[in-house]
């Protein structure tokens, strides 16, 4: 996961879009999904939702979770519980974190 972490930072700082992520388990056709994503400082994901359960544990570095007028802010090894409801992740800083999705199987 560090060796990760470092090639990611240095992709999200070299790329235009300021981001880069990998999936490092599951994928669209399973359950459980885990995708390591890089923010460079100042990015963010643009709102959205999620079905299913969401979590993101931070790294490296420090990021922001918002809902509507509501933020909480995250250091390396806090773990946020995404809403459903529509939200965004910015980076306060360089920052890489792990996107887990569980989604609800009917």
């Amino acid at each position: 996961m560090n060796a990760l972490v470092r090639d990611h930072l240095v992709l999200a700082q070299e790329a235009s879009s300021g981001r880069s992520a990998a999936t490092v388990h599951g994928g669209h056709e399973r359950s459980l999904r885990q995708t390591v994503m890089a923010l460079r400082k100042g990015e963010h994901m643009h709102e959205h939702e999620h079905p299913g359960e969401v979590t993101v544990q931070v790294l490296h570095g420090k990021v922001r979770l918002v809902v509507g007028p509501h933020s909480w802010e995250a250091d390396p090894g806090d773990l946020l519980t995404m809403p459903e409801d529509r939200h965004r992740v910015e980076a306060l800083e360089d920052s890489v974190f792990l996107f887990t999705t569980a989604l609800r199987l009917r």
